[in-house]
């Protein structure tokens, strides 16, 4: 199945490459040339860098430290990874269409953006469904754990958190190129995204937008649900406990899982799932912003702020790093 997926993408850009769609389409982008607008662009940018700074001390943290060699930290490593990738599809591509002034972009780049978005989207939802079972396992059945959350089932969630989202990305982005695009290739947002993409199609786009629709539920609506039917069975076990020190953790932990969750599901659900008719483009990029931009740079601060296990890992780093250069 996946080499037929691959053969339908590379065939769909060869047929924009050779068909009557050969023009590049055109970024309009985030920002005009304004001010206003210049100190915005260097908040994005100086955010972005700071994602990948964040999620890349996160993962550094979790590989050096051996009490975080646990399934937890591995998924959540996996997370920072995802975050990373995601950033750095988006805006260097942006922000390199901003200062040169060049806002066109190819059909294969365009293409490769709609894959990567939806695989890294796509895995970020079955990946925190993971997060959230292991939570549970933890939290409800503590004595268990090591049975049922080895670490060959952590390793099977993580590869196929990421091959379904590998799976997803292919075919939209495989369908969507594949349909052919009026004159105005002009697309009012600052990165290649499949329903914006869908809207500058010059045929009947029923079909798959009913489709992907249907993606959008099972890759949204069900692990939602997993997370949410995990967190209800967590929540009930934690108010049974009489002990307050003994919810303190879970409630700290589970809060930080959360947080994450309710920040991406938002904004995924919002832009995937709103009807047509109900779209407008400028709240498509804002929303964009938000799940693309913001919420990869909130996944390591929240979860090193309210995590006593990682901000004593970032403690013992600090003070390896003091001693070296004292040395």
């Amino acid at each position: 199945m996946m080499k037929t997926v691959i053969y339908f993408f590379i065939s769909s850009l060869k047929i924009m490459k050779n068909g009557n769609t050969t023009s590049d389409f055109i970024l309009l982008g985030l920002f005009n040339h304004t001010g206003t607008h210049l100190f915005l662009f260097a908040m994005v940018l100086t955010i972005a860098f700071a994602s990948l700074v964040g999620n890349a001390l996160m993962i550094l943290l979790i590989h050096q430290d051996a009490r975080l060699h646990t399934p937890m930290y591995f998924l959540l490593s996996q997370l920072s990874l995802m975050d990373m990738m995601l950033v750095s599809t988006i805006v260097p591509k942006m922000a390199t269409n901003y200062l040169t002034g060049k806002m066109s972009i190819s059909p294969a780049e365009c293409g490769l953006q709609i894959f990567f978005l939806l695989t890294l989207g796509g895995g970020e939802c079955f990946l925190l469904a993971a997060m959230s079972y292991d939570r549970y396992v933890a939290v409800c059945h503590p004595l268990r754990y090591p049975a049922l959350m080895s670490w060959q089932l952590c390793l099977r969630m993580t590869v196929g958190s990421w091959v379904l989202g590998a799976v997803d990305g292919l075919m939209q982005a495989a369908a969507t190129l594949s349909f052919p695009f009026c004159d105005a290739h002009e697309i009012n947002h600052f990165f290649c995204e499949a329903p914006t993409l869908v809207g500058l199609a010059c045929a009947d786009t029923f079909v798959f937008e009913y489709v992907m629709y249907v993606c959008c539920v099972l890759m949204l609506l069900v692990p939602f649900s997993l997370i949410l039917i995990s967190y209800s069975l967590i929540l009930a076990a934690v108010l049974q406990m009489h002990s307050r020190e003994a919810r303190k953790k879970p409630f700290a932990t589970c809060s930080s899982h959360l947080s994450v969750v309710g920040l991406f599901y938002g904004a995924a659900i919002f832009t995937y799932m709103q009807p047509k008719s109900y779209r407008s483009a400028h709240h498509d990029k804002v929303v964009s912003v938000f799940y693309t931009i913001f919420t990869p740079v909130l996944n390591p601060l929240i979860y090193s702020l309210r995590n006593s296990e990682v901000k004593g890992a970032l403690r013992k780093c600090m003070g390896q790093c003091s001693a070296l250069s004292q040395g």
